[in-house]
């Protein structure tokens, strides 16, 4: 069955600056493609510098005039983290627009960051706390737009308080979920904050739907040798114009959420087709592991003593 084209109006961006992690592929070249061709200057902060030189090459294909800048962040390290956080401060650019994108899904065996956090908890949720943090002045000058990158996964699992670095029993696909719940609940919480100390930053969340995108693919790096068996059945279904989404419409909801004029704080963006697995971006009701306010707060005090800051203090 053929698809109906599905897309997105994105307002003039010209004078704007954007951070988008994970931009080296999949959904998240996607978004920084997007925003540069509306007219952000957009910076593209990778772990793979050859990946992150192929990306810009891939955009400006897209976009000849799209203004892009290429620096060096891992996730996975808090100095590399706080390395980018002090190159972005030391320019003193504004930042207006800020999107989570970045993440690692399942690994089938346990592998923890260079910090000792385990693999998935440390680079989609805490990675992404201490760029915040680094970021704080630069966002709140920019009176700011987050967006954090969630996943269907958050509607199931729970955080695992009593081992968060899942030491004792790991399972993969758990461990995402938790993942992406801390990331939703620190997003909405930085939401709060900010409307409480009057930083001036909106922050909201964002999911794509289920697309076959390179989470599923074969990742030797982190122990994976050949793409799972759940992204063949994905892109066979997404092939066929089947429920699930493209590639091209996962990237939607996070574009939204990021630079749509109507959007808001503390809202939450997903595909509107059938179980929100796929189709046109739309605004949604919070997933009830995301409802919270005291686990929010939790999550907030936890994981900035985990990174070692005090939002307080930037």
């Amino acid at each position: 069955m053929p698809r109906t084209e599905i897309d997105l109006d994105i307002p003039d961006l010209s004078g704007r600056r954007a951070v988008v992690t994970g931009a080296s592929d999949g959904v998240g070249i996607g978004i920084a493609t997007r925003l540069a061709a509306a007219g952000a200057h957009v910076v593209l902060p990778v772990r793979n510098r050859q990946k992150g030189e192929s990306a810009i090459g891939k955009i400006r294909s897209t976009v000849p005039a799209a203004s892009l800048e290429l620096q060096s962040m891992d996730l996975a390290s808090l100095d590399s983290v706080a390395a980018f956080g002090a190159a972005m401060n030391e320019h003193g650019s504004p930042i207006h627009i800020l999107v989570n994108n970045a993440g690692v899904m399942a690994p089938p065996d346990r592998q923890e960051t260079k910090d000792g956090f385990e693999l998935q908890f440390g680079t989609n949720h805490l990675g992404h706390v201490a760029l915040v943090g680094h970021l704080l002045p630069l966002l709140k000058t920019g009176k700011a737009r987050v967006t954090s990158q969630v996943s269907i996964a958050a509607n199931e699992g729970s955080i695992n308080w009593q081992d968060l670095n899942w030491e004792r029993s790991y399972r993969g696909q758990r461990a995402y979920s938790q993942s992406k719940i801390a990331l939703g609940l620190f997003g909405l919480e930085l939401d709060r904050q900010s409307k409480a100390h009057g930083w001036g930053i909106s922050s909201n969340l964002s999911h794509p739907g289920v697309a076959p995108t390179n989470l599923l693919a074969a990742r030797p790096e982190i122990g994976r040798s050949a793409e799972t068996p759940f992204r063949r059945v994905i892109r066979f279904l997404s092939e066929k114009g089947l429920v699930l989404g493209t590639v091209e419409t996962a990237k939607l909801p996070a574009l939204m959420a990021a630079a749509a004029p109507e959007t808001a704080g503390g809202e939450f963006f997903g595909p509107s087709g059938f179980l929100h697995l796929g189709g046109g971006p739309a605004k949604q009701p919070l997933y009830s592991r995301l409802t919270s306010e005291p686990e929010a707060q939790r999550v907030w005090k936890v994981s900035q003593e985990m990174v070692g800051m005090d939002f307080q203090v930037n």
